[in-house]
């Protein structure tokens, strides 16, 4: 056991004095000691039942023959952090979540880990941080929330943000938008469509690092609080089988996870996470594989945003087992913490609902729901989610509209300056220019409130997983390199291809090297953890992880 370096011999005296002040016995000195890092706050609605949760699986651990010792991790509600200065820390909260796991854990010499997080940039920081330890981990995410309810439909959060644009367009009165403000988000839960935080807790299941079946409980379903109870008499299991997340974590893995997602049309977020969670656990993988997937992978769930099913909807219909029994074909069978391999949960699940989890030979797409688009615009790279683009708009040119910076474009929007069949380029986001990659949903979801269908819009930095549309993000290089997009002018035509996988300024190489000659870095100040952050952070075709 790891723990014995803390607690053996009479030379660690001193170190089990401490440890007796804690209330550990002299029976729980012998025994397997099990960290939880738990992201537990009052400030994020996915947080706040963290700690209900969090005491089932010291319950389950205690149970199983463990000693748990639970502590704090940070988590940032990228909603609440949307459209200000504030979602500049959004991102950079990912790496400081997988240092601060691995500072407890190793500064403790835990034998096993259970991390029970929820939401955007925590579930990512946790798998980094497991892959990273490699002790034996389980992961428990906290549950969607449930829809709210209005005027005869369910809600999301999305609806509000769009409601801002229907606001500016007329179409909604401020009553209105306050009245469905009050209704929308109900309770506890990460929010209630295939959003980042949802499809990184699919993620998470689809690569065999939380319970099966976990991902689609609703937060405040007694089911949720079972499984994190079996969690922790499970990691015990892994714990004295020596089963680590390096051997769950693979290529196949990894690969898993990226057809479940092609199957959901889930969060453009995912490459990003994905990428940054193979680095961690010493997997090869690259944007190519996204592509490679997706061409093979049929989309056959249409959630929202792009479609009308909530997380509530996948659950009834079988959540993550379901779907892998959907796509058992196209996966690789690998090792779960559950004890039962992809395959085996795949042949035992149970579709429980045709009308939402369709089948292969009849999908929503007979591609998967992200594309990675290259081109003159992005030598490197770039995501879209292909799932919630109207197929008339994947192909389209357009004039650019210039703005350096989320705030000058959403004035340009809420002040109807944008054009149909404009390209709206916004730059300066990416993870050094901003620093940050600060997602964009105010735009996206103002941009749809007004009405906007025949609008592209391209950025450096990153779109949140509510968004819906020709939204392009992750461009690469970014601008604050001298990346292509740095040098796009007002009027200049711009090709989006989603067919040829391209995105590409139609603008000749002669004056682009004129403009790159009178090109200069931008001239900033920045301070404390976002200058470390923008000297240390690489770009988003690596995972946007720090060096």
């Amino acid at each position: 056991m790891r723990s014995e370096r803390v607690k053996k011999g009479y030379q660690r005296a001193p170190n089990r004095s401490l440890l007796r002040s804690l209330g550990v016995t002299d029976r729980e000195m012998h025994l397997p000691f099990i960290g939880i890092a738990n992201a537990w706050n009052t400030i994020v609605p996915g947080h706040i039942h963290l700690r209900t949760l969090s005491a089932k699986v010291s319950e389950g651990i205690a149970a199983a023959g463990g000693v748990p010792f639970e502590f704090g991790t940070i988590g940032i509600c990228d909603g609440i952090a949307m459209g200000h200065e504030g979602m500049r820390y959004s991102l950079p909260s990912r790496e400081n979540i997988a240092d601060s796991i691995e500072l407890m854990v190793e500064s403790h010499r835990f034998d096993g880990l259970v991390c029970v997080g929820t939401c955007d940039k925590i579930v990512p920081g946790m798998l980094m941080a497991a892959a990273r330890c490699n002790i034996p981990t389980i992961i428990v995410t906290g549950g969607p929330m449930l829809p709210g309810y209005l005027g005869g439909r369910e809600l999301s959060l999305i609806d509000v943000f769009e409601g801002v644009g229907r606001v500016a367009a007329g179409s909604m009165t401020e009553d209105e938008l306050a009245e469905l403000e009050c209704a929308a988000m109900p309770g506890c839960g990460s929010c209630q469509g295939l959003y980042t935080a949802n499809t990184m807790a699919c993620m998470t299941e689809a690569m065999g690092m939380s319970l099966s079946g976990s991902a689609a409980i609703p937060a405040v379903d007694a089911g949720k609080i079972r499984i994190a109870r079996e969690s922790g008499e499970r990691v015990m299991a892994l714990v004295n089988e020596g089963i680590r997340p390096r051997d769950i974590i693979t290529e196949y893995s990894l690969k898993n996870a990226i057809r479940v997602d092609m199957a959901l049309g889930g969060s453009t977020n995912t490459v990003l996470h994905l990428m940054a969670i193979a680095r961690e656990a010493g997997v090869p993988l690259d944007l190519d594989a996204f592509n490679a997937i997706g061409e093979q992978v049929p989309h056959i769930c249409h959630m929202q945003p792009s479609g009308p099913h909530s997380m509530l909807a996948l659950y009834r219909a079988g959540g993550i087992p379901a779907v892998l029994q959907r796509l058992a074909a196209y996966l690789d069978d690998c090792p779960t913490v559950s004890g039962t391999g992809t395959h085996a949960i795949a042949r035992e699940a149970r579709v429980a609902d045709e009308s939402i989890l369709l089948t292969t030979e009849h999908p929503v797409s007979p591609a998967g729901g992200l594309k990675i688009l290259r081109g003159t615009l992005a030598p490197d790279g770039c995501v879209v989610k292909c799932a919630a683009v109207a197929e008339r708009m994947w192909r389209h040119t357009g004039p650019a509209r210039v703005f350096d910076g989320e705030e000058a474009t959403m004035h340009a929007i809420l002040n109807r300056e944008i054009t149909e069949g404009d390209v709206v380029v916004i730059r300066y986001e990416g993870p050094r220019g901003a620093p940050g990659m600060p997602e964009m949903l105010s735009p996206t979801s103002a941009m749809m409130g007004l009405g906007y269908t025949d609008v592209v819009l391209v950025t450096d930095g990153r779109f949140s997983g509510g968004t819906r549309g020709p939204c392009i993000g992750h461009v690469a290089p970014e601008a604050e390199l001298g990346g292509p997009i740095a040098l796009v002018e007002e009027g200049d035509e711009i090709a989006v291809d989603l067919y040829e996988k391209r995105l590409d300024l139609l603008v000749d190489t002669e004056t682009l090297k004129k403009r790159r000659e009178g090109w200069k870095p931008r001239s900033r100040t920045l301070s404390g953890m976002l200058s470390r952050y923008a000297r240390t952070v690489e770009q988003a075709n690596l995972g946007a992880v720090q060096r």
